[in-house]
């Protein structure tokens, strides 16, 4: 029998089981856990990063792009309820993520110590489960099981926390040899059976699909059901990435500024086939375009999870499978609903169009400059704010292009995702687009691409503001700006400090060649874009904003 102590023990373990990723910022509870990973660079890499937070985004954007968990070491306290933002992410994200966690020693649980916190009672709720390890051999048996939580029904992130005492433990116990083969459940031959007798019995028929969870060959499948059928394809908020949008059936995204179109392909719509998504408040905008609890629609909801389905809709058919399974196992149904389709296709279309942006830099030029010439296998990546629009409604995903935003609507998990992204794929072109105010919220991460040699491209869109918040702000308070406007610091400077290619763009014709250089840099590029605080959204500026309230204000 081998001895180890329980840090070795858990990082043989993670290997077994396929990891070759971590992420992390050190700490003194989970030094036997950093030994360990000494011995297995190469194998199972260590990321270091430079704040929690950003480790958390790393690991859930790993889970969401390469659909394994994505692996987060903190330690405790301070550290991890900076990870929580992480956490929260790839919850609602609905991707796999385990974040192990340092504890106090056993001698000193429940005397409120030095950092000590109870994660189950804090975690429970926002975590898919929270556990701690009280015995050292049980590691291989409560990894495997986080493992596969995270993975299996709704996948989701883990929190395991591992006193200190115990992780420098010794042990005979055996490492894991493998990961289990775990199936998806399948649908039965009833299931597809009634789902397609509802699809067949439709005049507007209409599939919502969405998740982190979907195969290469699931996604075809799909695409090739939806294409013979010619049903309009909507995806789910943040989600379009994982279906052809340059197919004749996709007709746009259902997400935080839904186009007029999309909400009304879904109110009236007679049946829905809503696959793999749990009805989140933006892909529903805001539970309005179906009743709650018994919507008009003919609804059939397909999920891994028993757990989603009826949890806000009661479906007309409820149908336990994943995506994948699903999809493979349905047949071509037809219906006179060839001009439902085309006009939700047309209306897709027209949505491209955009006035010219006010401003030094017009964003409308740049995401059709980069629509025009990013490679076909491009990873985009966003956190949160106004400034989405453009990698969210103004760009096509192709089947190789990924898209890796938050439906949490996290500020500040763009920069991380973007080098978890750079880190998983480190030839493919990764570009993180990011709002002044949302870049600073981890660009201190910069660090921890050049460390770990993963640099992206970033592209800041730097008007000075809060965007969104503002754009509440004059639709509310008109006239009353408080707590919006940023003085910023020079971005270009910055990312030069930590080695990166960085130029300022000044207008719209410089763009083109301001981002290939930034293509041929090999230290990433940061472009600080000028943008006009006026060109908040699309097609309205935001003195048009405060214009229309301060005049409904005085009708």
């Amino acid at each position: 029998m081998t001895t180890r102590n329980c840090g070795q023990l858990l990082v043989e373990c993670l290997k077994a089981l396929g990891a070759t990723v971590s992420f992390g910022v050190p700490g003194e509870s989970y030094l036997a856990i950093l030994d360990a990973l000494h011995d297995t660079a190469g194998t199972l890499d260590y990321v270091l990063c430079r704040n929690e937070g950003g480790a958390a985004f790393m690991a859930a954007a790993y889970g969401k792009l390469t659909g394994t968990p994505g692996l987060c070491f903190v330690t405790r306290g301070p550290a991890v309820t900076n990870a929580s933002i992480g956490i929260h992410t790839a919850m609602q994200d609905s991707v796999p993520m385990i974040l192990f966690v340092g504890q106090v020693g056993t001698a000193m649980k429940g005397r409120e110590a030095f950092q000590e916190i109870d994660y189950r009672a804090v975690f429970g709720t926002l975590a898919k489960w929270a556990v701690e390890i009280d015995d050292v051999d049980r590691v291989p048996e409560i990894v495997a099981r986080a493992w596969t939580t995270a993975l299996t029904g709704r996948p989701g992130p883990v929190v395991v926390a591992l006193p200190e005492d115990m992780l420098t433990s010794l042990t005979e116990a055996a490492p894991l040899t493998g990961s289990a083969a775990i199936f998806e459940p399948a649908p039965t031959a009833q299931a597809i059976e009634a789902a397609q007798v509802l699809l067949k019995s439709a005049h507007q028929p209409l599939i919502i699909m969405g998740g982190a969870n979907w195969t290469e060959a699931g996604r075809a499948a799909l695409q090739t059901f939806a294409e013979a059928s010619d049903i309009p394809v909507v995806a789910a908020f943040r989600y379009q990435d994982q279906f052809d949008n340059h197919s004749l059936v996709y007709v746009g995204e259902a997400g935080v500024g839904m186009p007029p179109h999309v909400k009304m392909l879904i109110r009236n719509a007679d049946t829905i086939l809503a696959l793999n998504i749990r009805f989140g408040e933006m892909t529903t905008d805001g539970y309005t375009l179906l009743t709650v609890p018994v919507p008009s629609q003919q609804l059939i909801h397909v999920h891994g999870s028993d757990r989603e389905i009826g949890k806000i809709y009661v479906p007309t058919l409820g149908i336990q499978a994943g995506p994948n399974a699903f999809s493979a196992a349905l047949s071509p149904v037809k219906g006179e609903w060839a001009a439902w389709r085309a006009s939700a296709r047309e209306a897709y279309a027209a949505s491209f169009t955009a006035p010219a942006q006010p401003g030094p830099v017009d964003m409308v030029a740049v995401t059709a400059y980069l629509r025009d010439n990013l490679p076909a296998d491009v990873i985009l990546t966003n956190g949160a704010g106004n400034f989405t629009v453009w990698p969210n409604k103004f760009f096509r995903f192709g089947r190789e292009a990924r898209l890796l935003a938050p439906q949490s609507g996290a500020m500040g998990y763009g920069l991380p995702a973007a080098i978890a992204a750079k880190v998983a794929h480190p030839h493919r072109t990764v570009v993180c687009l990011a709002g002044d105010g949302d870049f600073q919220m981890n660009c201190q991460e910069l660090g921890t691409a050049l460390q770990a040699g993963a640099q992206p491209i970033v592209l800041v869109l730097n008007n000075g503001i809060y965007g969104t918040i503002r754009a509440h702000q004059e639709r509310t308070y008109p006239a009353r700006v408080s707590g919006t406007t940023l003085q910023n610091p020079d971005f270009v400077g910055l990312a030069r400090s930590y080695g990166f290619h960085a130029e300022r763009v000044e207008t719209t014709a410089d763009f083109a060649a301001a981002f290939e250089r930034a293509l041929a840099s090999r230290t990433g590029a940061v472009l600080d874009l000028m943008i006009s605080p006026e060109a908040l959204t699309p097609r309205q500026t935001l003195s048009q904003m405060r214009d229309a309230a301060l005049a409904s204000r005085k009708a």
